[in-house]
């Protein structure tokens, strides 16, 4: 079993990742801490905990960080045009959710979590890396006692989603995102060079609804205008980035991958662009690189393996 905190902003794609780690026979959701990025962070809160209720998750939600690590950045305006003003599509989403928080900030529960378990605990991060990154100032030695980190960010040899040189929960915090890249943990990236070119269709997801309980019926109504949104870039479908991280977790060699340190730029016009630094290149001595752990990107992806894992995952209840 994989002991998972799933750290997340749901967040349209955030649902169905979390509807998978959920259902995985072989995941052990030990809790979802929230953060800021698809909303604010007291609509992604609400979010998880109507997603709990919903799918009767028992996983405990805690509410994480509202602003970036680096508190002289401005916040930027919602993407409401990607995940609907309440970041669930606009479905039919109460006010308020009438379930308690774990009364623990994110950051801390990741560091209490951890430490409980030292060695089994996989960090799951598919939003802004911020509360990572205060998890590890706050009590650096969890980079030695977390099992890994497997995100969904960032984008090496292909273009950015919100700039031309940067992925949207990496620019949305890049500060952090260097934080957590450089910690001495392993890391595997899952970003756009896979995320982006493995999509689900509309009728693939409206068959796995007809053929699926309620949760995935839900998950297919949430799901529509987010769909609608990426008619630019996918023929009446959506890339399902959070679940390729997911899917990682538990089938990793769905992924091909290269290895070599990563930095996230920060300030400037490639602010939040990732970089790797390829493991076996040989460059004169730099500060800015030399010493740093050697993490794991992925740069391709059984695009049809991966769909299948996701829809039998989800059918499976």
């Amino acid at each position: 079993m994989h002991k998972v905190i799933y750290d997340t902003d749901p967040g349209v794609d955030d649902a169905m990742a979390l509807l998978f780690l959920h259902r995985h026979p072989e995941i052990d959701l030990l809790g979802i801490t929230t953060v800021f990025g698809n909303a604010s962070v007291e609509t992604t809160t609400r979010n998880a905990l109507f997603l709990k209720r919903e799918w009767n998750i028992p996983a405990p939600v805690s509410k994480g960080a509202s602003v970036t690590i680096d508190s002289a950045r401005a916040e930027r305006p919602w993407p409401a045009m990607v995940h609907g003003e309440n970041g669930l599509g606009d479905i039919d989403v109460p006010e308020t959710i009438d379930l308690a928080l774990d009364p623990r900030p994110a950051h801390r529960f990741i560091i209490d979590t951890v430490r409980a378990h030292p060695g089994e605990v996989r960090l799951v991060a598919v939003g802004r890396m911020t509360n990572l990154a205060l998890a590890l100032k706050e009590d650096p030695e969890i980079a030695t006692l977390a099992k890994d980190v497997v995100i969904m960010g960032g984008n090496f040899y292909v273009p950015g989603n919100v700039s031309p040189v940067a992925e949207a929960n990496i620019h949305g915090d890049p500060e952090a995102a260097d934080i957590v890249m450089t910690a001495p943990w392993k890391v595997a990236v899952i970003g756009l060079d896979v995320t982006a070119i493995t999509t689900m269709s509309r009728s693939y997801l409206g068959e796995m609804a007809a053929r699926g309980d309620k949760a995935v019926k839900q998950l297919d109504a949430l799901s529509q205008s987010y769909i609608d949104f990426y008619k630019h870039a996918v023929e009446d479908g959506m890339m399902v980035h959070d679940s390729c991280a997911c899917v990682y977790a538990v089938a990793p060699e769905l992924f091909s991958s290269i290895s070599g340190a990563v930095r996230v730029v920060c300030g400037g016009i490639a602010d939040g662009q990732t970089i790797v630094r390829r493991d076996g290149r040989h460059f004169p001595p730099d500060g800015a690189w030399d010493g740093l752990p050697s993490q794991i990107v992925c740069t391709g992806i059984e695009s049809e393996r991966v769909l299948d894992l996701i829809r039998n995952t989800l059918l499976a209840a």
